[in-house]
């Protein structure tokens, strides 16, 4: 694994590390560029070569904002004001899920602004029913708009103190399948039956996504977490197919680690790690440990793909219900995920001057909040990033 120095740390912000899309075919044993190559170096993971159409009208971007439970309506909130300084061209439709809701109108609604629009940003969706038929609101969503793959990079902060430093991994986690498909019943009375689900198409497109990426960003090794010792069939299939995948890339060094094991090599060894492939939910376990080590739930983004639609959030998913509305929570997350947003518009200038923004906010001008072991409160992150975007919009044209 390469360690990150801080003129490198810049450069990912500045630049905007982004995994591309491709195409599922055999374009990927061709002479010809494939779609991964071609798709503007940044957006969706789709199975087609055309480009994918986004709502622009009047030459303003229109974006899906589902702003969630917890902290989620508050950062985006800010998310908002920071795009107002910085000249940002773009809208958001609001749409609101009740969490307490017993029906899907909300979120078929949601579903049908994402399709309408292209690209969303959201907060943690809750779903407080107890009812077994009602599915959860975040698996829903990315069930319907196939958004097949959750991205994470995790890396370390100059300015912020953890046990390790230099820490660089991504994490490429599948995203509709596995525990998370939800097929649960009652068998008899008193047990409970849970299917996991794995299949061979969903695992390939997967695993070749991870390879590409590492391939396209100069990773080294990509290394796919599972359970096969005890799950033979189902994380058997899924280690057997992204073996079958690296093949196709000999340049790229491929090995697997068991999902108990990894977690105790992420805490005492992490920089052994590059490229990390993971079914579902040891994707959410791995994903969480690394934050950890990292400085915590508020730093980094997640991004979803799929054929056609993009969804960018907080990279942990937590709701953060017990700090909503004490103005403490860390906006980075959301900030960095308006980051990955504004790229994949496209609107490069903008991603960079908030990339700047926020790489400044936390190593130099040093503005944590108490999780990050500062006493600064939400607004005082959200103005100095606004502060320094107001100097940049006063000498950049835009």
């Amino acid at each position: 694994m390469t360690a990150v120095s801080r003129a490198q740390l810049q450069k990912i912000f500045q630049s905007g590390w982004m995994p591309g899309t491709y195409k599922l075919t055999s374009v990927f044993h061709q002479n010809t560029p494939s779609t991964f190559q071609l798709q503007q170096n940044r957006g969706v993971a789709i199975l087609a070569q055309e480009v994918i159409p986004k709502a622009k009208y009047g030459g303003r971007h229109t974006v899906s904002m589902l702003p969630g439970g917890g902290i989620g309506p508050e950062l985006m909130s800010y998310v908002k004001e920071v795009f107002r300084y910085a000249g940002v061209p773009v809208d958001f439709e609001d749409v609101a899920i009740d969490p307490s809701s017993e029906g899907n109108v909300d979120l078929e609604y949601a579903i049908t602004s994402i399709r309408r629009n292209g690209v969303a940003l959201k907060g943690n969706i809750e779903t407080r029913s107890l009812n077994p038929t009602i599915m959860s609101r975040n698996v829903a969503l990315r069930n319907e708009l196939d958004l097949f793959v959750n991205v994470l990079h995790c890396y370390s902060y100059p300015g912020i103190s953890s046990r390790h430093k230099d820490i660089n991994i991504t994490i490429v986690r599948q995203n509709t399948e596995g525990e998370y498909a939800m097929m649960e019943h009652e068998s008899v009375r008193g047990v409970v039956e849970c299917l996991k689900v794995v299949t061979r198409g969903n695992s390939e497109r997967l695993a070749r996504y991870a390879f590409e990426l590492a391939r396209k960003h100069g990773r080294k090794k990509v290394t796919t977490i599972h359970k096969a010792n005890i799950m033979k069939s189902s994380d058997g299939l899924f280690l057997a197919v992204s073996r079958e995948v690296a093949k196709d890339y000999p340049d790229i060094e491929h090995n697997d680690m068991i999902i108990d094991n990894c977690c105790m090599q992420l805490v005492s060894r992490p920089h052994q790690f590059d490229v990390m492939l993971t079914t579902n939910l040891y994707g959410t376990i791995v994903s969480n440990v690394i934050c950890g080590l990292t400085g915590g739930a508020g730093l980094f983004s997640g991004r979803n793909y799929g054929k056609e639609f993009a969804v960018f959030e907080p990279g942990t998913r937590n709701t953060g219900t017990a700090i909503a509305g004490k103005n403490i929570a860390n906006p980075i997350s959301m900030m960095n995920s308006a980051v990955d947003l504004l790229r994949h518009l496209e609107l490069d200038a903008h991603a960079q001057w908030l990339a700047e923004a926020i790489y400044k906010t936390i190593n130099e001008d040093k503005i944590h909040t108490p999780d990050l072991g500062g006493q600064a409160t939400s607004m005082d992150v959200v103005k100095n990033i606004i502060e320094y975007l107001q100097l940049k919009t006063k000498v950049e044209n835009w």
